[in-house]
């Protein structure tokens, strides 16, 4: 065995710190001398390392009996340490029922009594019980409220409990998430204990023993109560039936907290047929289980009626794909009953199901709640200004999109920072919509004058580039008839040009049918592509017929279905010209060509119901 060579050295004690020094230290301080914590624990550690904590307790013992102030206090004085926030610690209080204060160590010590009870006594499930003891708050605060707080709650409880028994399922379903107002309803009325309704328990350990966390197994309950009826082994069995339609465990869990009525009967051939629509649409089971909300309820049924309606509107295969694909998170929002409320919304104000679809294939990256809260806002908004119906009309049916992504600013704050009255606000609205993104809360708003003065400035510029108008004197009418900022009517000059036209013949267009502009450039779009891939005519007929862009799609496409019903009934000469077809009024039209047939009346009324309920 080896040995060090090197002598041993003996720790050299620190030099001896007798009492009466420390006293003598004491003693020096003034008595209204503020000593900090660090100090007065200094003092205290030195007295302790030399003489250790017992001795150092029997000399505070020694010279404090006797004395009325308790030790501590006398410490306290003796030191005069500063109060500092460090040395307290809120207790948190809960108050019962009745008013009394109940402190978290009792509040632990009567879960403790109450989970001795429900295990020992009551012979419920160790884990049951403690999650019943843990997660039922009012049932306890109920209890505590009819014993003795003052003495051991403990015994307090446990002694109420041998001669009072409980309903076992107020906790228990208190524990399962619910609130009183919630489970009480749901109380059985002849039983108290939970081993007197087995089924109920076995369904339950069927959901836990599945993943499914027990605080959200009373959403369930309360949704879907008859699932916890079936008899054993039925509940796993459909649980499987689920999971061989291709579905994960973790997205069941989910699935069954968020629709329980799935569970009821046998699989669910809605759910089925949405599943199967996502899935052809490229989304994967991952996604859908990303947009699942625990806390919703869905209604598969309403979400399939959803993607029909879509289907069966206009949308193609890519249109419908591409919607789900970028917006899935709309239909998983459990909002499926707010977007045919917005649906329902821009039909009453004159919207078609061609410019919704569109609308919803362009919808913004933003909560759809928030999008339709907005949209109401700015509806509320044109209505306390006091706009005209037929003008809040237009404008909820061009701008949907630009409308729902504004959250505006009051009424009264507008009018303070515009210095303008509501049909001053009325008017610049009107001439130019796009005029309410910057009316946005948050933003800074500039004078009204300023805003027109600027709008004026663009427009003219535009007209005069254009040759429009030649001369200044004109400027005024011409600004009256085009609606819209200056950047909005180039950009919807530039959409004709860019469909094939040149810019003279396009300006040649404007000042013959200068309405042509106060559309926006979507409806612009989509007319000239129904009269090239629809109609089959060539964009340069725009030249000779530019009043074409001013009818609506349901009235051209009316009139060309008729005359086309008529042309191969033999009634109709077959080579009409479009303006002529599309510019003659309803009444002169039907006297003409409609009433030259039999059927005439009878077809026009069937097209028009079907091409305007579209």
């Amino acid at each position: 065995m080896l040995c060090s060579t090197e002598p041993v050295r003996k720790k050299r004690n620190p030099a001896p710190l007798y009492l009466p020094s420390l006293l003598a230290i004491t003693k020096l301080i003034k008595p209204t001398t503020v000593i900090s914590y660090h100090h007065s624990s200094f003092l205290i550690k030195i007295a302790m390392t030399h003489f250790g904590k017992f001795k150092i307790f029997k000399w505070v013992s020694s010279n404090f009996v006797g004395s009325n102030k308790t030790p501590l206090s006398s410490m306290m004085s003796l030191f005069n340490i500063a109060e500092n926030p460090r040395f307290y610690s809120t207790k948190r209080i809960v108050q019962t029922e009745n008013g009394r204060s109940i402190n978290p160590v009792s509040r632990t010590e009567a879960q403790a009594a109450l989970l001795e009870y429900l295990h020992f006594t009551r012979n419920i499930q160790f884990t049951d019980a403690e999650n019943m003891s843990k997660n039922s708050p009012h049932f306890l605060e109920k209890l505590l409220a009819k014993v003795d707080i003052d003495a051991d709650i403990g015994q307090s409880i446990t002694r109420y409990l041998c001669f009072h028994p409980i309903n076992e399922f107020e906790p228990f379903f208190e524990s399962l998430g619910l609130k009183p107002h919630d489970y009480n309803p749901l109380l059985p009325r002849d039983l108290m204990f939970l081993c007197d309704d087995d089924l109920l328990l076995e369904n339950y350990h069927v959901l836990c023993n599945y993943g499914i966390a027990r605080s959200k197994i009373g959403k369930i309950y309360k949704e879907a109560a008859e699932v916890f009826g079936y008899d054993y082994g039925v509940l796993v069995l459909k649980l499987k039936a689920y999971e061989e339609l291709g579905l994960g465990q973790s997205f069941m869990m989910k699935l069954v907290v968020c629709s329980p009525y799935l569970l009821i009967g046998e699989v669910n051939a809605d759910f089925i047929k949405v599943l199967e629509i996502l899935r052809k649409e490229g989304i994967d089971i991952s996604r859908i289980e990303e947009h699942l909300s625990e806390k919703s309820s869905y209604d598969w049924s309403k979400l399939l009626a959803l993607l029909n309606l879509f289907r069966h509107a206009g949308y193609n295969e890519k249109q419908l794909g591409g919607l789900i694909s970028q917006h899935l998170a709309i239909f998983f929002e459990d909002s499926v009953d707010r977007i045919y409320l917005l649906i329902g919304f821009l039909l009453k104000f004159g919207s078609t199901m061609n410019q919704i679809c569109s609308m919803f294939l362009q919808f913004p990256q933003m909560e759809f709640e928030e999008f339709f809260s907005n949209l109401r806002h700015c509806f509320l908004f044109l209505n306390e200004i006091q706009m005209e119906a037929h003008e809040i009309r237009n404008i909820l049916r061009s701008h949907p999109l630009m409308l729902g992504s504004c959250r505006l600013k009051k009424p009264n704050t507008l009018r303070l920072a515009l210095h303008a009255a509501d049909k001053r606000m009325c008017e610049v609205i009107q001439e130019n919509p796009q005029v309410l993104k910057t009316w946005v809360m948050g933003s800074k708003v500039e004078r009204l004058q300023n805003l027109i003065l600027k709008s004026r400035m663009q427009k003219t510029k535009f007209l005069l580039d254009l040759g429009i108008v030649d001369d200044s004197n004109e400027i005024g009418k011409a600004l009256k008839v085009f609606r819209g900022s200056g950047a909005k009517i180039q950009e919807r000059f530039d959409c004709i040009v860019e469909a094939g036209l040149s810019r003279k013949d396009v300006c040649e267009m404007i000042k013959a049918s200068p309405q042509i502009l106060n559309q926006t450039k979507d409806v612009l779009e989509m007319k000239i592509d129904f009269l090239v891939n629809n109609v089959g005519y060539p964009v340069s007929y725009l030249v000779t017929f530019p009043s074409y862009l001013n009818y609506t799609m349901e009235r051209v496409e009316l009139r060309l279905a008729m005359y086309n019903w008529l042309k191969d009934q033999g009634k109709s000469e077959p080579m009409l010209s479009l303006s002529t077809v599309i510019s003659l009024s309803d009444k002169k039209f039907i006297n003409e060509y409609v009433n030259s047939h039999p059927r005439g009346p009878e077809i026009w009324q069937n097209l028009k119901k079907e091409i305007y309920a579209e």
